[in-house]
């Protein structure tokens, strides 16, 4: 015969998360996978930062290798290069993230108010495309519209008696190249977040606003953007945290020798130090990665903290 001691369920069975866990296992089955990737991908190679702070020698490995302390980032503090890259790379990133950020809250606030479904279904189609064409595709686009000798831009501006203009190799230019392709090529997959903010906004407050008689532009000034504000902070927040985190690929393809004294940024920087050189340093490089990351964390914890002080929204 069964005891009331065998009767009874286990406490683990009685535990509420393993009843959760049970209740809503396919949850936990779709979270696995990116969390998976996490692991993989993010935290398991901090393993590898420590060489940073050490004279890796790849046949000594990891462990085995001297401790030499803060001697890379000293290094790459007074070298040469030094002030030149972070500028570009702040130049680069602050006029991306200040071109960029308004256009999808005003594509998204163009889209909202369309009557026409089709219209908009077009509208959307031709802006989300580009965000889909890869990095290298789009960079070769670039080349050929902006060629000095075939490029229908230089055609265009000879009609007018401008030019050729070698746009590639004006080192001013470069910084607008890349930006404004890049607004291009992601305004309308930016927007989609606005859009959702968009129709979550209680359709009685406007309503209200055009009993009382407000213009579009009123609804939009007084109801659509406070609506979408707390949105447009936390994705700026998040995106000052990426401050130093410029598009490596994209910099890298539209490179050449001659307008290298401005598209040289840390990421590219890093990646000919430490994979492309003749004699590969990876702690220098290692070292490098790491002080930007540190930098990009206090943007963000900075940010985050100037956001809970004007009590606007914030990530935590």
């Amino acid at each position: 015969m069964r005891t009331k001691a065998d009767a009874a369920p286990s406490p683990l069975k009685r535990s509420p998360f393993v009843k959760k866990l049970v209740k809503s296992w396919q949850l936990y089955v779709l979270m696995a996978l990116p969390f998976l990737y996490l692991i993989v991908f993010k935290y398991v190679p901090m393993y590898g930062a420590q060489i940073a702070f050490k004279n890796f020698v790849v046949t000594k490995g990891i462990w085995g290798s001297d401790w030499v302390g803060l001697k890379h980032f000293e290094r790459f503090v007074n070298s040469y290069d030094f002030w030149r890259i972070l500028k570009n790379t702040l130049i680069l990133s602050f006029y991306n993230l200040i071109a960029g950020f308004p256009f999808p809250i005003l594509l998204a606030l163009g889209l909202n108010y369309l009557r026409s479904n089709a219209y908009r279904k077009a509208v959307q189609m031709v802006t989300y495309a580009p965000h889909f064409i890869s990095v290298v595709v789009v960079v070769g686009i670039i080349k050929e519209l902006l060629d000095p000798r075939i490029g229908i831009v230089n055609k265009l501006l000879g009609l007018l008696g401008i030019g050729p203009i070698n746009f590639m190799g004006e080192i001013s230019m470069f910084s607008s190249i890349y930006v404004w392709s890049d607004v291009w090529q992601h305004v309308g997959f930016n927007c989609i977040i606005f859009i959702a903010a968009l129709a979550a906004i209680d359709p009685a407050q406007h309503e209200a606003a055009v009993v009382d008689g407000a213009s579009k532009l009123r609804r939009m000034w007084h109801i659509d953007l406070p609506g979408i504000m707390p949105m447009a902070i936390i994705l700026l927040i998040l995106n000052t945290g990426h401050i130093l985190d410029v598009g490596f690929e994209k910099v890298l393809l539209l490179q050449n020798p001659i307008n290298l004294k401005a598209s040289e940024i840390i990421d590219t920087y890093v990646y000919k130090v430490g994979l492309t050189a003749q004699v590969a340093n990876y702690s220098y490089s290692t070292a490098i990665g790491l002080f930007k990351s540190v930098i990009n964390l206090a943007l963000l914890l900075t940010v985050n903290k100037l956001a809970q002080k004007t009590r606007q929204a914030s990530l935590w």
